[in-house]
């Protein structure tokens, strides 16, 4: 008999993508085969995913980018995703089709519905993005990575928390060296289409601290290909070590070695951020939909863990006097970091997935 398949759909952004990941590793250790629905954009990146994993592209758009043409086209590229995701559906029959938001969930989940497979949605934020508001109603099961979260009326959520991959799970609650006179990390994390902001004030910022805490410093620095230059320059002119890349392959590491993190407060970079148990600046991207990267960093604010600045309120003075507070403060960075693992939840990529096999009809 053949394994049980699970059909994941999910948008090209690490924020619906790693916690796809993460589902993906945990149903293929059980057991069960795994396809990825996603579009041209999704495919590029879906490199972290296992080998075992089929990445299937559709057809897909959206109604936000690709001006009047490409809002003219968008529902006819979508329908034609929907009629080629539901021929496919009807040959294989997963057991569970699981969507993790954006535009290229759309055909997927549509053909879910009309042929009535057991579905569900995982919503990463505290505000569920455009196509997940829109799907709530229409699947057996909202998972929700943040919580509280802004449900539609009427549609009940189950807290899971926001899995995180193998690579971070294999560093949850590393031990945290608090600031001292020795090298100490900083690491600076920024979602693709917020980073250019963290480029701009950050080296100045770490350029205004104290030389005690200045000369101490290392930093590894995500930056947009068309940044780093620029932010690169502004380090090296301030005399500061600094690692720039657009992305850092080893981020759980980095993390796990880290004396404080600067970042958005993306869903994924939260749920890292706190599984491993760090203290850090966040601030939200203040175009994310519904302001739900300030929800997303509710949680470790009031609990303590994190600073978080407004980026309205975001420049290179208010940014270096809070990160010379924790990292001129050892006691109080060791809270922030057991405050941080107090609010993680290393095990929701096992909620996930017994949410999976209650749909499947699995016997828990």
């Amino acid at each position: 008999m053949a394994a049980r398949l699970l059909l994941i759909a999910a948008g090209g952004t690490g924020g619906h993508m790693f916690p796809a990941q993460a589902l993906a590793e945990a149903m293929l250790a059980k057991g069960w085969r795994v396809k990825l629905s996603t579009d041209e954009r999704g495919a590029r990146y879906a490199g972290g995913f296992p080998a075992a994993v089929t990445v299937e592209k559709v057809s897909s758009a959206t109604f936000a980018r690709g001006g009047v043409t490409g809002r003219l086209m968008a529902p006819f590229r979508i329908a034609a995703g929907v009629v080629s995701a539901a021929a496919k559906m009807m040959s294989e029959k997963p057991a569970v089709v699981v969507g993790f938001g954006g535009y290229p969930t759309i055909p997927a989940l549509t053909a879910a519905w009309i042929l009535r497979r057991p579905r569900m949605i995982h919503e990463q934020n505290g505000v569920l993005g455009r196509v997940n508001r829109l799907f709530a109603p229409r699947v057996d099961r909202v998972a929700c990575g943040t919580w509280p979260a802004d449900l539609p009326r009427g549609v009940e959520g189950v807290p899971t928390g926001n899995p995180v991959r193998a690579a971070v799970l294999e560093r949850a609650a590393a031990p945290y060296i608090p600031p001292g006179d020795y090298p100490m990390s900083l690491v600076v994390i920024g979602g693709s289409q917020g980073a250019r902001i963290l480029s701009d004030v950050v080296p100045a910022a770490v350029a205004a601290l104290p030389e005690a805490l200045r000369g101490n410093l290392r930093v590894a620095h995500q930056a947009r290909a068309e940044d780093a230059e620029r932010a690169a320059s502004a380090y090296a002119a301030a005399g500061i070590s600094a690692e720039i890349e657009p992305f850092f392959a080893d981020i759980p590491r980095r993390l796990s070695e880290a004396q404080l993190v600067i970042s958005r407060s993306g869903a994924s970079s939260v749920a890292d951020i706190s599984v491993i148990g760090r203290p850090s600046v966040l601030i939200p991207y203040a175009a994310a939909t519904g302001d739900h990267q300030s929800a997303n960093a509710r949680g470790l604010t009031e609990a303590g863990a994190a600073v978080l600045i407004p980026e309205k309120l975001l420049d290179a003075a208010s940014l270096s006097a809070q990160m010379a507070a924790v990292l001129g403060n050892p006691a109080a960075a060791q809270r922030m970091a057991a405050n941080a693992l107090a609010q993680s939840r290393p095990d929701a990529t096992e909620r996930l997935v017994a949410l999976v096999g209650d749909l499947a009809g699995e016997k828990q």
